[in-house]
């Protein structure tokens, strides 16, 4: 049986989290929908979830406070910057006054006075890194963050961060179809850090009639989002997956692969899948 929960720090969340970036605004109806999934992924137990300051910039923290606030005890709620998004492009942004910046509009967004999770969105090749963890450092000294986490880092980053500061999370690519990340969610392991794998269901992943995955899925009578879900809390217990969607019905159906069991012969015919076409 796998574990049911994670540290954050001194935190404690159920390891079936929610990413919260595909929430639709646009609209009165989907401003409405989206809100209405927020609420529905707490009463299914979400206790973890995760947006960032340039989701919809901005108004992905603003739409999770519109829906939840004022949150439940146990609810952790874990955002990002470092990152703008101006148009298609994601560009690092790591000077440490922008980062002040982000933080302060992110506390008003949330309606917090205390982020429970702030993660580096990205590493800023221009600016030290020293500088950027330093700046989430002092944040954290001055009570506006309560933990301090990273996004797309190697080993060596990560090492360099904890020098700095306590470093609770980590947040890069990482799913059944692509395993780049392997050092690093194992270091994490190591460590006690939790392991938060952005893209956690590869979107192109439709596998063939043949493919393990698929045989696993049919035999199961579940879908192969589920089989990938379930795969990634039994790969590692530092996992802390944050599948999102804007449907009510996927997330029913995600959160419902918390409580799948993959035997033996199911993991080891999941451990060489190869990246779909």
């Amino acid at each position: 049986m796998t574990p049911t929960t994670i540290a954050l720090g001194d935190l404690t969340v159920h390891r079936l989290g929610f990413g919260a970036l595909r929430l639709e605004v646009e609209t009165a109806d989907e401003r409405a929908t989206s809100a209405a999934v927020l609420r529905r992924a707490i009463e299914l137990g979400v206790t973890f979830i995760d947006t960032a300051d340039s989701y919809d910039l901005g108004r992905n923290e603003e739409l999770i406070a519109e829906a939840l606030h004022p949150y439940p005890v146990d609810l952790v709620i874990g955002t990002k910057a470092g990152q703008c998004h101006p148009g298609n492009e994601w560009i690092p942004l790591g000077r440490p006054e922008y980062l002040r910046q982000q933080a302060e509009l992110s506390l008003r967004r949330l309606r917090v006075e205390c982020i429970d999770l702030f993660q580096l969105h990205r590493i800023d090749p221009t600016v030290p890194l020293a500088d950027q963890v330093g700046a989430l450092k002092r944040l954290q000294d001055e009570g506006k963050i309560r933990h301090i986490g990273l996004s797309e880092v190697t080993v060596a980053q990560l090492a360099q961060a904890t020098e700095i500061a306590p470093i609770v999370s980590v947040q890069n690519l990482y799913n059944l179809h692509n395993r780049r990340s392997e050092p690093l969610l194992e270091h994490c392991e190591q460590l006690g850090i939790a392991f938060i794998p952005w893209l956690p269901v590869q979107p192109s992943a439709q596998a063939g009639a043949g493919e393990p995955i698929t045989k696993i899925a049919d035999r199961l009578g579940i879908s192969t989002t589920q089989v990938a879900l379930a795969w990634l809390l039994h790969r590692s217990p530092a996992m802390l997956p944050i599948p999102g969607t804007s449907k009510r019905a996927h997330l029913e159906e995600n959160m419902a692969a918390a409580h799948l069991e993959l035997s033996v012969d199911d993991l080891k015919a999941l451990e060489h899948v190869p990246a779909p076409v």
